[in-house]
């Protein structure tokens, strides 16, 4: 399964090619299901729209601080270790995945975190790696 998030232009090209190759592949018909809104205290993730509103804000996240955000929270209160998230993330085994995960997190804390020092959602597990809390602030999980 193929699937690809594309402009009008884009979209048009690529209806060409289908066409055109349509009489040597067998297509099948796929509905896709809407996605869902992952909703917390001051943090909404619109996955259809690849969106997410902090404080009433949009936030511009890279594509693996999204992906990441998106798997943490689609997790609350599940602790994961770096290499759980290195692996659903990055898409690829690793050894030495605990740096990226870890500038990942701090810049993903930077940019949804009231207080990145103090986080509300993606709170750090010493020595195994990290959770997201969907509970209000001063509340843990």
């Amino acid at each position: 399964m193929i699937l690809l998030t594309l402009n009008e232009q884009e979209e048009k090209v690529i209806d060409k090619i289908i066409s055109a190759i349509a009489d040597y592949i067998q297509f099948e018909p796929t509905q896709i299901a809407p996605a869902s809104v992952l909703s917390f205290p001051g943090l909404e993730i619109r996955q259809s729209q690849r969106r997410v509103i902090q404080a009433g804000k949009e936030v511009n996240l890279t594509r693996l601080e999204y992906s990441t955000l998106v798997f943490l929270a689609s997790n609350p209160g599940i602790v994961l270790t770096r290499t759980q998230i290195f692996e659903a993330v990055w898409n690829m085994d690793s050894d030495s995945c605990h740096s990226s995960v870890g500038n990942v997190i701090c810049n993903l804390r930077k940019k949804i975190e009231p207080d990145s020092k103090n986080p509300t959602y993606i709170k750090t597990v010493l020595g195994v790696g990290y959770k997201f809390s969907g509970k209000t602030p001063g509340n843990d999980d």
